[in-house]
């Protein structure tokens, strides 16, 4: 969290970092708990106070303050008062973070500040630290001491002083905190990059930053692109440096919202925690230039017709248009739908797919789906369920579209295709004319790829419920290996997971995504095929957000179910996978077993 005063915004001058202070504003963040969680500070505005204390690994005044920051917790729980724990130690982490917590039955969710970047805005100086702030401004109420029964080695019998309880009272009473400042006790916290700050106007823009930003945003933030402004060099960087700060200390960008604890994606476009640091202080040391060439100026800005990587593909064998759209300069766009018969002409095998944007700028996203028409009920003209098959889509930043290697889907020749299309406006009325292309093998590929879909029509999210969960689930009946993950939810999604219960029964996460944005339909490309034996249950979970606390929210106030507009809601799920047979399951698991023995 970051006070507005930490900054002069107008010359983006070097500053001072100082300990947090009472009346002091704090802005907005987001960040994972130990629990998978993905929790944001502004979300909480409906509160009537939020009160952290620091944590760390080890502290023996943490420990011991503990049980009665838990007593708190559950007294106020009733009225609207929400409690939080905060980590911002080097030398902890997810997995050890959660250890301690298991150990000494810390039940209250703790925020893993990885990169150090809220800790150091605070100016936190020790864990055991109390601060309290007040959603209606965003103000801190109180800071210091729980209470004055602890003291470095001895400890009361009990308190004589209250002071986060009778800060709490006073919120509650709507009254100025009496006593709003106090010395707090705890282990002193390592903050390197505060005593090196001088060198932060050394972080190279040429070799450094512009390199991390041509990899992980330009794509979107270019000429004609989805994001809002190009990044074409530094003068565009440097003017637009604290609303980079702000979206990557939120997390809105880079817009990637898997939780890095589970599974390795290849198409994985977050910052690292050491790339959110170095980017954060680079900025706050006042974007400087530096020396040597500007990177993003360089770019060839020609960035080609199709983006397959293969060059040797070439242009498409087949380009099927999509109905043109009309886009309006501003207001909210409703998904689209379009089916359109396949055109080639004759049943083929699909080596690789790809959306061709019509318009940059609108086009936010395409899922593109085929099959056989449903011709009487209330489904008619949309494609019947069952039978189902995918071509693949687009967002804005996916590159490579093709098949994994030696597989492709069956496209047959009466097959229909349906676009699901998203739209953003951007100021500018245009028209979308979007195309599909697609690569065919001359020869069956040696394996078919499938998208196996898991669904739930029978969801029913409750008015006002914060983190509603159903689920859906599906036995695999060969071995088979599973090349990506989509989860698909409306408005109200929240989170979304999906994970794999093996024969034996023990289980495992293949995907969490804690911080579910309908914006972003992000397809997640294992690095490495993920091998399911067969007789393993795939189960996806979804979490949905129907409370007033959702800005995205249509109407908290009704029971929401199943249904194909945005209002409505989906639990979906699409998994590429393909079926193994005998030997190529006995050489995986030799591979498997020889990759295990060499890290032995």
């Amino acid at each position: 969290m970051v006070r507005s005063t930490l900054f002069l915004l107008a010359t983006l001058a070097s500053v001072q970092l100082s300990a947090l202070q009472v009346s002091e504003r704090v802005e907005n963040f987001r960040l994972m708990d130990n629990q998978g969680a993905s929790q944001e500070l502004y979300y909480y505005s409906d509160a009537k106070a939020v009160v952290f204390m620091v944590q760390g690994n080890g502290c023996p005044i943490v420990r011991n303050a503990m049980p009665r920051f838990k007593e708190l917790r559950d007294e106020y729980a009733a009225q609207g008062v929400e409690f939080f724990l905060l980590n911002a130690n080097l030398q902890d982490n997810t997995a050890t973070i959660s250890k301690e917590a298991d150990e000494f039955g810390y039940d209250i969710p703790i925020l893993i500040d990885d990169s150090q970047i809220i800790g150091e805005s605070l100016g936190l100086v020790r864990t055991g630290e109390i601060f309290v702030l007040d959603p209606e401004t965003w103000t801190v109420t109180y800071q210091g001491a729980l209470d004055d029964r602890l003291t470095y080695e001895k400890q009361k019998g009990e308190a004589k002083e209250h002071y986060l309880k009778d800060a709490i009272d006073d919120m509650l009473a709507d009254k100025p905190v009496t006593v709003a400042s106090t010395d707090p006790l705890g282990c002193l916290i390592n903050f390197p990059e505060q005593t090196a700050r001088a060198k932060h106007a050394d972080i190279s823009y040429s070799e450094v930053i512009a390199p991390m930003l041509e990899e992980n945003c330009v794509a979107c933030h270019r000429e004609g692109g989805i994001g809002p402004w190009a990044m074409n060099d530094y003068n565009m960087v440097r003017g637009f440096s604290l609303m980079i700060r702000e979206v990557v200390r939120t997390k809105r960008m880079p817009p990637w919202h898997a939780d890095p604890s589970y599974g390795h994606f290849s198409n994985d476009r977050s910052l690292t925690p050491e790339q959110t640091q170095t980017l954060v202080h680079w900025i706050e040391a006042g974007a400087p230039r530096g020396e040597g060439p500007d990177p993003l100026a360089a770019i060839d800005h020609n960035w080609g017709k199709w983006a397959v990587a293969e060059p040797e593909l070439g242009d498409p064998d087949y380009v099927i248009d999509i109905p043109a759209a009309e886009i309006p300069a501003t207001g909210v766009v409703d998904y689209k739908y379009h089916y359109v018969k396949n055109t080639v002409g004759k049943d083929v095998w699909v080596k690789a797919a790809e959306i061709l944007p019509g318009d940059r700028g609108v086009l936010h996203h395409v899922i593109t789906t085929y099959g056989t028409v449903e011709t009487e009920g209330r489904r008619k003209g949309r494609l019947k369920r069952e039978g189902q098959a995918g071509l693949r889509g687009y967002v804005p930043g996916m590159t490579s579209q093709m098949f994994p290697q030696g597989t492709g889907v069956y496209l047959p020749a009466d097959a229909t295709i349906e676009f699901q299309v998203h739209y953003t406006t951007n100021g500018k009325a245009t028209v979308d004319e979007s195309q599909l292309g697609i690569w065919i093998y001359e020869e069956p590929p040696e394996h078919q790829v499938f998208s196996m879909i898991l669904l739930n029509g029978r969801i029913k999210i409750p008015p006002y419920a914060k983190a509603h969960k159903e689920f859906a689930e599906q036995v695999i009946p060969k071995d088979a290996l599973v090349y990506n993950l989509l989860p698909h939810a409306h408005f109200r999604g929240k989170a979304s997971e999906f994970s794999v219960v093996y024969p034996d029964g023990s289980e495992e996460v293949l995907l969490s995504v804690p911080n579910y944005d309908f914006n972003w339909q992000t397809t997640y490309e294992l690095a490495e095929p993920k091998l399911i034996p067969a007789g393993s249950k795939i189960v996806h979970t979804t979490w949905w957000d129907n409370s007033a606390q959702n800005p995205a929210n249509p109407d908290p106030s009704i029971e929401v179910t199943w249904g194909e507009q945005s209002w409505e809601e989906m639990l979906f799920g699409a998994i590429l996978m393909r079926f193994l047979d005998e030997e190529e399951v006995a050489a995986l698991k030799a591979e498997q077993a020889r990759e295990l023995a060499s890290t032995d």
